[in-house]
């Protein structure tokens, strides 16, 4: 199957892939609209702040499209929470282990061709966090779905798989084994250009996700 290395594209052009119904499909709809109720914003406003149109920001809110990462951390930075409080309420801050199986996991929508990224939490949300770990699964021709960038600093480690990571100007093709560090003020973004599953641990400072 022919793959075509994604242009990086802003929010505001950029679609969300339905939803697939599914007994485990994220239903973070009430609590987005909650956040945006709090904020005071009309759904006009928020979409406006984020680069989205209205109907999008409906569909979000009423659990028919799933939004892609990129999207994601906008609305939350825009609402002033994060994506682990819309994802992942009911994960403990108190707990100091979390076994294998039992934790909380993020799906993040594609494009409509190809799959986002699914993060699974290796730090509970919660305060007084400093640190974020995830690791990211990303499906072949999955990623990110367009660049980010925000304050603090990242890293992470490739368990398996490829990675093809933009840093700024610069594409990184990376393999198993490979690590990486940069601060988050660069534009990022990153996607699977393999044929198999690709796993990154995955850390943030401060978090934002």
């Amino acid at each position: 199957m022919k793959k075509n290395k994604p242009k990086a594209t802003a929010p505001s052009r950029r679609k969300a892939a339905a939803a697939t119904p599914s007994a485990a499909a994220p239903a973070i709809g009430a609590r987005l609209r909650h956040a945006r109720l709090v904020k005071g914003l009309l759904l006009k406003e928020l979409a406006q702040r984020v680069g989205v149109s209205i109907s999008l920001i409906s569909k979000y809110e009423n659990d028919k499209l799933l939004p892609p990462l990129t999207v994601l951390h906008a609305l939350v930075s825009k609402l002033e929470t994060n994506i682990g409080a819309l994802f992942e309420p009911d994960w403990s801050p108190g707990d100091h282990v979390a076994r294998a199986g039992s934790r909380p996991r993020i799906t993040a929508g594609g494009d409509g061709q190809s799959e986002g990224v699914t993060l699974e939490r290796l730090v509970p949300n919660g305060q007084g966090h400093l640190l974020q770990a995830n690791i990211h699964i990303v499906a072949p021709s999955g990623g990110s779905m367009g660049p980010m960038l925000h304050e603090g600093d990242e890293m992470g480690y490739v368990l398996q798989g490829r990675l093809e990571l933009r840093i700024g100007d610069t594409t990184y093709d990376l393999r198993p084994g490979d690590s990486f560090s940069f601060p988050s003020t660069l534009a990022h973004a990153y996607r699977n250009p393999g044929g198999d599953t690709t796993r990154v641990i995955w850390v943030n400072t401060p978090p934002t996700f």
